[in-house]
């Protein structure tokens, strides 16, 4: 058993369920650090109340997609984001999944083709942009141009270096237009990482999630904290705010995540449409 297994819980007094957004929410032109954040910690929650309280949290996901759908007039953007292993893809599966697929889409931005290379990088980005009454999820987003574009200078620094700007421009005309941007971002501690990518190699059935490129990006370690640090730092608006959300414990990720998208989405003034009728005046044989 891994010494991260073998560590005491975290002390904290147990938070709020109402609190727990507004502990993750990195604020606008904060100096955020990385390693201030305690991928272990769980605000004092434990494994069987998270659950308990995650299941709850889907109905609610699923009454609240509701109200969207019919209200028609605000969409639902979430964007996530994390080191390779963070766990995007069971974050989707086992939250994103109480969302009816019918007014629900994930797009996962990997490289960009030859003909989105052709345009400017947000082009593909408003492309999936959700419509008015849907929510949108994005496995990896934008973000990646402002990371592994300045990890591995992939364009010159004063091509990534706008970027911030022209995202945070991108992100305030989407909310503007009515788009609700919720941002997260998982944080794993590299013990971690190393657990999970160590299960996929031990596991015949998880062997083809393993990239040989994952043990690249792990010794870019340092150099991705700093860019997910200045992202974190420059791109947490109020229009679109970044949630950092300790993801070493997957059961305290799962709560967090629906948890702060009950938050996003009860901000919204949804209501459902008045019919266009009497409806006491419709007698049905």
């Amino acid at each position: 058993m891994s010494s991260r297994k073998n560590n005491k819980q975290a002390s904290d007094q147990k938070v709020a369920r109402r609190d727990i957004p507004d502990r993750l929410r990195v604020s606008p032109n904060s100096r955020f650090k990385l390693k201030d954040t305690d991928a272990e910690r769980d605000f004092g929650w434990d494994k069987d109340k998270a659950a308990v309280a995650t299941a709850e949290n889907r109905k609610r996901l699923e009454e609240l997609q509701y109200r969207l759908y019919a209200d028609g007039r605000y969409a639902l953007l979430l964007a996530i984001q994390a080191i390779d292993g963070g766990g995007k893809d069971s974050t989707i599966r086992r939250v994103v999944s109480a969302f009816n697929p019918q007014g629900c889409s994930v797009t996962a931005f990997k490289a960009p083709s030859v003909e989105e290379l052709r345009h400017d990088f947000l082009w593909r980005i408003h492309k999936a942009a959700p419509a008015r009454g849907s929510v949108g999820v994005f496995n990896r987003s934008h973000y990646e141009d402002v990371l592994v574009v300045r990890v591995n200078d992939l364009v010159p620094r004063a091509v990534w270096e706008r970027r911030y700007e022209q995202i945070n421009a991108f992100e305030r005309t989407l909310s503007e237009c009515d788009t609700r941007i919720v941002k997260i971002f998982l944080h794993i501690s590299k013990e971690e990482q190393r657990e999970r990518f160590q299960d996929r190699l031990d596991d015949r059935k998880k062997n083809w999630k393993f990239d040989l490129g994952d043990l690249e990006k792990r010794t870019q370690r340092d150099a991705y904290n700093q860019a997910f640090e200045v992202m974190l730092q420059k791109c947490s608006t109020q229009h679109a705010p970044w949630y950092v959300i300790p993801a070493n414990r997957k059961w305290f990720r799962d709560f967090a995540v629906s948890q702060i998208l009950i938050y996003e989405l009860e901000q919204l003034p949804l209501r459902f449409p008045q019919p266009r009728f009497d409806v006491k005046s419709v007698k049905l044989v």
